[in-house]
């Protein structure tokens, strides 16, 4: 840490670290979409969530503060753009766990919907990230139906992963390069 000649103080309050969970990944993810844009490789983006506002205040009048609101409905994944003229759609989720990524995270929803656009002809996956170790793994729907098909379990141990998903180890540019796992494997699960 450095003291800066300001003191500025130093943020120990670790309450809310479950509240900027994933966000990492995220950034990783978001920066590398962007360079795919930049690049002309893929057109790739974060959707947003729809959010219905029922309240606002104005403390002053430049200054609007939403102070209620709901969501409108379940979102779906995270991610969806196109790839060499397939359509593409997946979800980033980040574990602090140590052995195994809990299947909880992945709503029914989200579920169904990755199964949708499969069905449909889509890339449909998940990005894996266990943050203790800085590992992140590229899993794609077919894999987790099998997964959930055949085994019984409330989350996916990381040796499964480590074994099965494709590994997406960290690069300055893009940060994860899960595109090039998609060339790789050369083939729509």
């Amino acid at each position: 840490m450095v003291n800066y000649p300001t003191r500025k103080k130093q943020n120990n309050n670790t309450s809310n670290q479950t509240a900027n969970r994933g966000m990492s990944l995220e950034e990783d993810v978001n920066q590398s979409n962007a360079y795919y844009l930049v690049h002309k490789i893929a057109n790739i983006h974060k959707k947003p969530t729809p959010v219905q506002v029922v309240s606002v205040q104005y403390p002053s009048r430049n200054k609007a503060k939403i102070v209620e609101a709901y969501y409108k409905k379940p979102s779906t994944t995270d991610y969806n753009g196109v790839y060499k003229g397939y359509a593409i759609d997946f979800e980033a989720k980040e574990t602090n766990h140590e052995t195994s990524f809990a299947l909880k995270n992945i709503h029914d929803h989200q579920l169904q919907h990755l199964e949708d656009v499969s069905h449909h002809g889509a890339i449909a996956f998940l990005i894996i990230r266990f943050t203790r170790y800085n590992e992140t793994y590229l899993l794609y729907f077919n894999q987790l139906k099998e997964f959930m098909t055949k085994y019984t379990r409330k989350s996916i141990p990381r040796t499964y992963l480590q074994k099965h998903a494709i590994n997406l180890p960290y690069t300055f540019v893009p940060p994860i390069d899960y595109l090039k796992a998609l060339d790789i494997t050369n083939t729509k699960e």
